[in-house]
């Protein structure tokens, strides 16, 4: 799983001690087809890898995605716990990999490069957006 975590923009730039320590901060949770992972409007309190099964995102009460296998959501609410700008419901048993937002911040306070990378990772983000946003 360290593997799918290198995978989410956010965590790209560290290393595989580094995801292993993350991934040790994260549980493993098996929901039922049916079962609502977070809520659009509820506070942002933990990002979710999806490690089996799908689930179905909805805004505004419409289908906007479907998510399957390293496939990942709320990656923000570890940093900032803003409102959820979505629904996301279990299609089928699902398994999935939630970081919290108290067992992350212990992972940044134990291991400072990991939010040292973070930092650069967002820093990239952000100057891309501004770059593509210029040229609209």
């Amino acid at each position: 799983m360290p593997d799918a975590l290198g995978s989410v923009g956010l965590f790209s730039s560290l290393n595989r001690r580094e995801l292993g320590r993350l991934r040790r901060a994260g549980t493993v949770l098996r929901l039922a087809g049916g079962a609502e992972v977070v809520a659009e409007g509820a506070p942002g309190d933990a990002f979710y890898l999806v490690v089996r099964g799908t689930a179905t995102v909805r805004r505004n009460r419409r289908k906007a995605a479907v998510l399957g296998p390293g496939d990942y959501f709320g990656e923000l609410a570890l940093l900032d716990g803003g409102p959820r700008t979505a629904t996301v419901v279990a299609d089928e048993p699902v398994e999935l990999l939630a970081i919290e937002r108290g067992p992350f911040a212990r992972v940044l306070e134990e291991v400072p490069a990991v939010g040292q990378k973070l930092l650069v990772t967002m820093a990239a983000r952000l100057r891309d957006a501004d770059r593509r946003a210029a040229t609209v």
